[in-house]
């Protein structure tokens, strides 16, 4: 219970801020273009809590926490007093109405380049992608991928950490053609560059995991097979496993590496298990069941809660950066032009069947995201506003009436034939805007149900 109430928290206050600086780039662009705001509203339905302020905007927060909006004096929706006739949005210029319109998304991409910015202000790390072992039969085999060599681009694209070069092949799902992968041996300085044949390469999979299907397992230290914590009420301990044990076999197999253990646990779910330790020096055996855990993917796993004594990573298979303010921000622009082109590379893919829908996700699977984020700490969970505020914009930009975009769109129309797009046109492309919208929102609460 306390981890969905924290899980709703994190994900109200990361709607709350995408939503508010979204609202507020066309609140204020609206006050600067002399437009009268009326009311100013974070989320939908009935209002909760509200104020006015000396221009007679009521500010709200409202029941149904899934997006907001900003109402101006407009005589298309309702009389407005001859002494305010100026301030109402459809009596000014077409190049004002435009520009109130993109505000919105502008104010996102803005947020997600401050929110970078203090993100690497505060300096990141990440681990050398190293190849540990290449799947027999698999495309890194083919390409001619080995042990021992460091993954240093893809594409030509530098790749000096495992988040890196995951974007970059991320930036491949559902391709056909070739993936460029420059590498080089340790102790040395020449690069080779090998190629893997790709054709709609993992179009139809509804959570692509680029690095294991390429057939690539990535270097990491050698885990204990110690245990650090065994998780109160779990299989474990309910098991008889204390923190301190050292595991050495199970069912009569002997095991010395944590990922083998784990993966004979994870294919054991419901399944009696009989694990022989060594505590105080001697040996025992312990009888447990692991719980069934169903993964996003649909797949069932074993689980038991226990967590190995961590392992320090050598530094030299660490890298850490430190920026200053201006590199730092500068930083943020470019993660920010680089995640909006993933983003727009990903819609398209998905409109022309490269990446299957199932990657759609609604506002559970968010939620769920912003609470793991949350507890990974602060530069994960503002990592995770800045893309959700890159999408949202991107998102409203779309040209389908009732977004922002669709009304650039109409507005554009404007500019260029010298009047406005007629009512009906519009009223007939708010209905199917409208359909559209909620059609993608259903899609995406049905792939949040079928996630749970």
């Amino acid at each position: 219970m306390l981890d969905f109430l924290q899980t709703a928290v994190w994900a109200l206050i990361a709607l709350g801020v995408l939503v508010s600086f979204h609202e507020f780039g066309h609140f204020i662009v609206a006050r600067w273009c002399g437009v009268k705001v009326l009311r100013f509203s974070v989320g939908f339905g009935r209002r909760l809590v509200s104020r006015y302020d000396r221009h007679g905007t009521e500010f709200t927060i409202s029941a149904i926490p899934l997006g907001g909006y900003v109402k101006m004096l407009d005589e298309r929706e309702g009389n407005v007093p001859p002494a305010e006739l100026d301030q109402a949005f459809n009596r000014k210029s077409v190049w004002k109405r435009m520009a109130i319109a993109a505000a919105g998304p502008i104010a996102n991409f803005l947020l997600a380049i401050v929110l970078f910015w203090c993100v690497f202000l505060g300096g990141t790390s990440g681990a050398v992608p190293i190849v540990d072992k290449v799947e027999p039969g698999s495309l890194a085999a083919y390409a001619g991928l080995e042990s021992g060599q460091e993954i240093i681009a893809v594409d030509d694209k530098a790749t000096p950490t495992w988040q890196a070069l995951n974007w970059q092949l991320a930036n491949r799902l559902g391709d056909t053609g070739h993936i460029k992968f420059s590498v080089r041996y340790p102790d040395s300085t020449l690069e080779y560059h090998m190629y893997a044949d790709v054709e709609r390469w993992l179009a139809g999979q509804e959570v692509p995991d680029p690095l294991q299907e390429i057939g690539i397992k990535l270097w990491t230290p050698s885990v204990s097979m110690q245990l650090a914590q065994v998780v109160p009420g779990s299989p474990a301990e309910q098991g008889g496993l204390k923190a301190g044990d050292e595991i050495v076999g199970t069912d009569g197999q002997a095991f010395d590496s944590w990922d083998a253990w784990t993966t004979y646990i994870k294919a054991r779910p419901d399944q009696v298990l009989d694990v022989k330790v060594v505590r105080d020096g001697a040996e025992q055996q312990v009888s447990l069941t692991p719980d069934a855990v169903k993964l996003d993917t649909g797949e069932e796993i074993g689980r038991i809660g226990v967590l190995p004594v961590a392992t320090s990573w050598p530094e030299d298979r660490v890298r850490r950066y430190h920026y200053g303010v201006l590199g730092a921000f500068s930083k943020g622009l470019e993660e920010t032009w680089g995640k909006t082109v993933f983003t727009l590379e990903s819609l398209k893919k998905l409109l022309f069947g490269q990446l299957s829908t199932r990657n759609l996700s609604g506002p559970i699977t968010i939620a769920k995201v912003a609470g793991t984020s949350a507890d990974a700490g602060w530069q994960s969970f503002l990592s995770l506003l800045a893309l959700l505020s890159i999408s949202l914009g991107v998102l409203n930009l779309l040209p389908i009436p009732v977004l922002d975009g669709g009304h650039l769109l109409y507005y554009g129309i404007e500019a260029i034939k010298g009047s406005p797009v007629s009512e009906r046109v519009q009223m007939v492309g708010l209905q199917v805007g409208m359909a559209m919208v909620l059609g993608i929102m259903a899609l995406a609460l049905y792939n949040d149900i079928l996630r749970l």
